[in-house]
């Protein structure tokens, strides 16, 4: 059920939504990861130039710990694991997408 917001009880939730966003790298993650994409470290390492693996390991355990991504252990030498979008996080998707939608239209000419 959504909830009825003031001003300020708008503005407060959506900050912390932008603080969950935030870092250089974890939006490139999660487009890399929309579409029920499951990818492995080393995939999301390859696809990302100029992300280090500790930055790539940090950014990826914060939006684990936030429950946009989840993360799978294999049991198996060497280890494998493999990342995917939560359902939660895969509703960021359309959220996105219309931010995108909305930066698109300012960019258009102006004056028609």
């Amino acid at each position: 059920m959504a909830k009825n917001h003031t001003p300020e009880s708008a503005a407060l939730e959506l900050e912390s939504i932008f603080k969950l966003l935030k870092g250089r790298w974890k939006l490139l993650i999660i487009f890399h990861l929309f579409d029920g994409k499951v990818q492995r470290f080393s995939d999301l390492e390859r696809q990302i130039p100029g992300i280090s693996q500790k930055m790539l390991a940090q950014q990826l355990r914060e939006l684990e710990n936030d429950g946009i991504v989840s993360r799978k252990v294999y049991p198996e030498v060497p280890p494998k694991v493999d990342y995917r979008m939560t359902s939660w996080g895969q509703d960021l998707c359309p959220a996105l997408d219309a931010l995108l939608k909305w930066k698109e239209k300012f960019e258009e000419p102006k004056g028609e």
